[in-house]
């Protein structure tokens, strides 16, 4: 009674693990064709997922390479959700995977030609292993199996396709700046020359001045009434141009730009008591 309890659970876990090692991928009705497009053969071979066939076969420029067979879930025609023709380099293993195309009942079919195969392999020295996959969700085990190697031929007359060497990330030389010059300033005699215009027209500013109506008599009474912001007025508008004249000579205009706002509000606010000044003068009728 006890020898049948204990054989009982093994005998059952061993008709599972029967019944899960049938269900597996499988292909049949494999077949291959090399159609040559100059001379219009075509080269057919059976294709068998349990023994790769025994010679490599060529595959030339203008050739096309046609695949088909019927993909099987445990002996019956299924449409598996993977499905791939993969070409494999053998030396260093790249691999190209090229899908196939599945009808319900597990009819497959797949055409390739030389401008569909990578530039690696397309330059492969060595036949391409050719390999049929096969696969699905559930407990049905999947299908990687060699089924021929196939030889590149290219045509020598004909050249190759570009190649462009990709980019890799690493170490990079060194890169050394080249900042411009700084600005200079234009030469002397222009700047003089430009000066000489600038004053050239003072005369006639004062001219101006005095037909518009304005005098000196008042001079007096205002510093008089204000002398501390008439003077920091009139101070703050040399200074603004000894700024000017600093900036073009030498200075850049980091140093150049504190000193502009320290004397625009000088400027600011004693300009603002010089004009009160000249303001209280104007309402009581003396201008």
């Amino acid at each position: 009674m006890q020898l049948s309890q204990s054989i009982v659970p093994s005998l059952l876990l061993l008709a599972a693990g029967v019944a899960q090692a049938a269900s597996a991928w499988g292909f049949d009705e494999g077949s291959l064709s090399i159609v040559a497009k100059k001379s219009g053969e075509t080269i057919k071979e059976k294709l068998n997922h349990k023994a790769p066939l025994s010679k490599p076969v060529s595959f030339g420029s203008s050739d096309t390479l046609k695949l088909s067979l019927t993909a099987k879930d445990n002996g019956k025609g299924k449409r598996p959700h993977q499905a791939f023709l993969v070409l494999q380099e053998q030396e260093s293993g790249l691999e190209a995977p090229f899908p196939l195309t599945v009808k319900e009942n597990g009819k497959a079919a797949a055409q390739i030609s030389h401008k569909d195969l990578p530039i690696q392999l397309l330059f492969a020295k060595k036949p391409l292993k050719a390999s049929v996959v096969l696969a699905s969700f559930g407990s049905a085990q999947g299908l990687n199996a060699p089924v021929f190697e196939v030889k590149i031929e290219t045509d020598p007359n004909v050249p190759g396709p570009a190649y462009e060497k990709p980019l890799r990330y690493g170490k990079k030389p060194e890169i050394h700046h080249i900042f411009r010059p700084d600005p200079k300033s234009p030469p002397k005699v222009v700047s003089l020359f430009f000066t000489l215009a600038v004053i050239a027209t003072l005369p006639a500013l004062l001219i101006g001045w005095a037909m518009l109506g304005g005098n000196l008599n008042h001079l007096s009474k205002a510093v008089g009434a204000a002398p501390l912001s008439h003077a920091t007025f009139f101070g703050s508008i040399l200074a603004m141009e000894f700024v000017f004249f600093m900036y073009y000579t030498s200075w850049n205009l980091f140093r150049t730009l504190p000193v502009v706002a320290a004397v625009a509000a000088v400027t600011v606010l004693s300009g603002t008591k010089a004009l009160g000044e000249v303001q209280n003068r104007r309402l009581a009728g003396e201008r």
